[in-house]
């Protein structure tokens, strides 16, 4: 039981991570791409524009770089930011007062967090080499700034730079990908207005060179996650069937014990015990089994999800184990315990007196 409500745990915090992304967004933010694909991007021009959007308050923007550290393993998520709109509309990156004077002011400066900090050793001022995918070339930035998450749901993984570093190497090339970016964040006045804001600044775009595909972060969030439903969706099943299974063992169990001692529930019926009485001393013990299983298998899931987060960490930023999934633990506990106690106890209950003491000795 505590194995299995162990391995329940577990994989229910897998697609809690594989979530983390949609639940730490913001209602208040928008992101605008190119409505073919988000690897098409988007002329710089278009910032001014969204601005005079009624609903809009702040407008930031950024590309996504694809740079690796050392090696190609040392793969995590790296951004070119405008930093002084982007660190206002993400509060929830808390930077000590001098380190964001430093990173802002600061072109070839970047931004990591905590855990990406530690995984290398990196320490301020330090200065760091990505090397680059699509945008061939080593790449020098220097670490001005360490971010924390605001609580323990924020990625504390990722890498950011200024965008007009990135911007200016890309010019002296020549290249046409200077002075576009790869999305816009938008910062609004209030959640209600974002369909009406989104539409609003697509109509902007309409029949352009490059039209627009604006929406909620939430909704941004959650097409990255349907890019993996399938796994998702096997995981899922995974964990019903692992309850499946522990309900088998659990009345198993619990119908061999009663088989057993049918002649002692026929001396009870004797000496005047009710049907209830037996009933609740049947479920009762299946209860106990189940739950110092389950609580057992609950207190091994966090050491568990701490080796598993070490393990998987560049794939799950953020693995914690939330109080839902510890509530639906002791559900499942409790359900297994009452389900798997009620077919026995009505075997027990409905035996006849004589049929039960045929079976003692």
């Amino acid at each position: 039981m505590a194995v299995a409500i162990l391995s329940f745990g577990l994989l229910r915090t897998v697609i809690d991570a594989w979530y983390i992304g949609v639940e730490a967004s913001s209602e208040t933010r928008l992101v605008t791409r190119n409505s073919i694909s988000l690897i098409f991007r988007l002329p710089l021009s278009y910032r001014d524009t969204i601005r005079q959007i009624d609903g809009v308050e702040t407008v930031s923007y950024g590309n996504w770089f694809g740079g690796y550290y050392i090696d190609q393993k040392d793969f995590f998520a790296n951004f070119a930011v405008e930093p002084h709109s982007y660190l206002e509309l993400y509060p929830e990156y808390v930077i000590p007062d001098g380190q964001k004077v430093k990173f802002t002011s600061d072109r070839k400066g970047c931004l990591v967090g905590k855990k990406l900090a530690d995984r290398f050793g990196w320490n301020l001022g330090d200065t760091i080499t990505l090397t680059g995918t699509i945008f061939p070339g080593k790449w020098d930035f220097i670490l001005r700034g360490i971010y924390e998450g605001r609580n323990k749901n924020i990625d504390e993984t990722l890498f950011f730079f200024h965008w007009n570093y990135l911007n200016e190497s890309i010019k002296k090339l020549q290249s046409t990908l200077k002075d576009h970016v790869g999305f816009y964040i938008i910062g609004i006045e209030n959640p209600y207005i974002a369909a009406e804001t989104s539409e609003a600044v697509d109509e902007s775009f309409k029949n352009s060179l490059a039209e627009t595909l604006t929406e909620t972060e939430k909704a941004f969030q959650l097409g990255f996650v349907a890019m993996s439903e399938a796994i998702i969706k096997a995981i899922q099943l995974i964990s019903l069937v692992v309850i499946f299974i522990i309900l088998i063992v659990v009345a198993n169990t619990m119908g061999m014990s009663v088989r057993e001692r049918i002649g002692e529930y026929a001396v009870f019926k004797t000496l005047g015990f009710r049907t209830r009485q037996i009933s609740l001393l049947i479920i009762g013990e299946s209860m106990v089994i189940t739950v110092f299983g389950g609580i057992t298998g609950i207190i091994m899931t966090f050491p568990a999800a701490m080796g598993f987060s070490m393990a998987v960490g560049r794939f799950f930023p953020v693995f914690n184990i939330t109080w839902e999934t510890m509530c639906l633990d002791l559900a499942v506990t409790v359900t297994v315990g009452l389900l798997a106690g009620i077919f026995p106890a009505y075997r027990a209950v409905t035996v006849r007196i004589a049929e039960g003491l045929r079976r003692i000795g």
